[in-house]
């Protein structure tokens, strides 16, 4: 039975990313869990890149990203209460794999493509999220 289940989305697939939180709702709904909903901005990998944004530029981003995730849910899931939402800043999988420990969850619901040859070479997101989970993933299928 779970208990929490966390989504992860991408919210710059917008139609890919309400199918994600609506299989996640569903499961929610199945157990009574909790449900956070999540998405990960990238950092700037580097001091050096930082240099050509003027300060503030990424944590304009995350709230920028936090009130399209808030609108996002509150479309997708009118009639859902106490949804959670987490923006976080940094490298997809590890971000997913620290809120997995710190919001202790059941259950991960993502979304991925279908993979092709480019993704057995570089390993996307999702792989690395459920190769390393310590908890059960659930992989959404989406349109590439």
């Amino acid at each position: 039975m779970n208990k929490h289940i966390l989504c992860c989305i991408d919210l710059t697939h917008t139609k890919d990313a309400k199918n994600v939180i609506l299989e996640a709702e569903r499961q929610a709904n199945i157990d009574g869990a909790k449900l956070t909903i999540m998405t990960v901005i990238p950092d700037y990998g580097s001091s050096w890149v930082g240099l050509f944004f003027k300060e503030g530029t990424l944590s304009d981003a995350a709230n920028a990203a936090s009130n399209t995730l808030k609108t996002l849910i509150k479309d997708t899931l009118p009639e859902h209460k106490g949804v959670k939402s987490v923006v976080e800043i940094g490298v997809v999988y590890e971000q997913v794999l620290h809120q997995i420990d710190k919001l202790k969850v059941d259950l991960i619901v993502l979304g991925a493509h279908k993979p092709n040859v480019l993704d057995h070479l570089m390993g996307p997101n999702a792989a690395h999220i459920v190769r390393s989970s310590p908890i059960s993933s659930l992989i959404v299928r989406t349109q590439k």
